[in-house]
C-alpha cells in the first residue's frame, strides 16, 4: 500500500475515533452537567457539527498534500460518464438533505429555540420513508459514495479516503439504525424490512423480518 494511502487512512481513523467519542452518552452527559440541560439541548448539535467540520479539515489537508501515485485515469469518454455519476451523487445528496429538516440536522433550529426561549427538546422529527428514502434507507451515504468512487482520476490518497469513508458510512448507518429502532420501534422495523440498506434494489434476507 502506498505510504500516501496509509497516511490518509490514519488521519481518517483519528477523525473517526474523535467523531465517535463525541456522540457517546458519557460525553453528552458531561457537557449537559457542565452547561445545564437546556443549553445542552439547544447548543450541543450545532457545536458538534462545527467541531466535526474543523477536525475534518486536517484529513482533507493530508489527502491533498500527499496524493500519491495515480491509480486510474479515465479517458475522455469514461471521464464524462464518471462525472455524470458524480453529478447524480451531488444532486441526490441534495434531494436527500432537503427531505429532512436540514436546519435541525445542522443544529441551527435547536440553537434558535434556545436563544429565543422556546421549548426544548424539539418535537421528534418524522421518519422519512418517501422520495429517495424509499430507494434506500441511507441515501445521503449512498450518494456521497457515488461521488467519491466515480472520480475520473483517482490517486492513492483519494482511493484510501473513499474506501475508509465508505467503511465509516456503513458503520455509522448501522449505529443510526439502532437509534431509530429505539426511538420509533415497529415503525422503523417495518421500514427496514421493506427498503434496502444502501444499495438500490438489493434487499438482503433478514431473519428478523421473516419472524415479524
Amino acid at each position: 500500500m502506498p505510504p500516501e494511502a496509509i497516511t490518509t487512512l490514519l488521519a481518517l481513523f483519528a477523525f473517526a475515533v474523535f467523531h465517535s467519542l463525541t456522540v457517546l452518552v458519557p460525553v453528552k452527559a458531561g457537557f449537559a452537567a457542565l452547561v445545564g440541560q437546556r443549553a445542552y439541548l439547544g447548543l450541543y448539535r450545532l457545536l458538534y457539527n462545527i467541531v466535526s467540520v474543523l477536525t475534518f479539515l486536517p484529513v482533507l489537508a493530508v489527502m491533498y498534500a500527499n496524493p500519491g501515485p495515480t491509480i486510474w485515469a479515465a479517458d475522455a469518454a469514461l471521464s464524462a460518464v464518471l462525472m455524470a455519476v458524480q453529478i447524480i451523487g451531488v444532486l441526490g445528496a441534495g434531494v436527500a438533505a432537503l427531505q429532512i429538516d436540514i436546519l435541525r440536522f445542522a443544529g441551527l433550529k435547536q440553537a434558535w429555540a434556545y436563544l429565543n426561549g422556546d421549548r426544548l427538546p424539539l418535537p421528534p422529527e418524522p421518519l422519512q420513508v418517501g422520495g429517495v428514502y424509499a430507494l434506500v434507507r441511507h441515501p445521503l451515504y449512498l450518494f456521497a459514495m457515488l461521488y467519491l468512487w466515480a472520480n475520473p482520476t483517482m490517486n492513492a490518497a483519494a482511493l484510501a479516503f473513499a474506501a475508509g469513508t465508505s467503511v465509516y458510512f456503513v458503520f455509522g448507518a448501522w449505529i443510526e439504525e439502532q437509534r431509530f429502532l429505539r426511538t420509533t420501534g415497529a415503525l422503523y422495523h417495518t421500514y427496514r424490512c421493506r427498503v434496502p440498506f444502501m444499495i438500490p434494489f438489493l434487499k438482503l434476507p433478514d431473519a428478523r423480518c421473516r419472524e415479524a
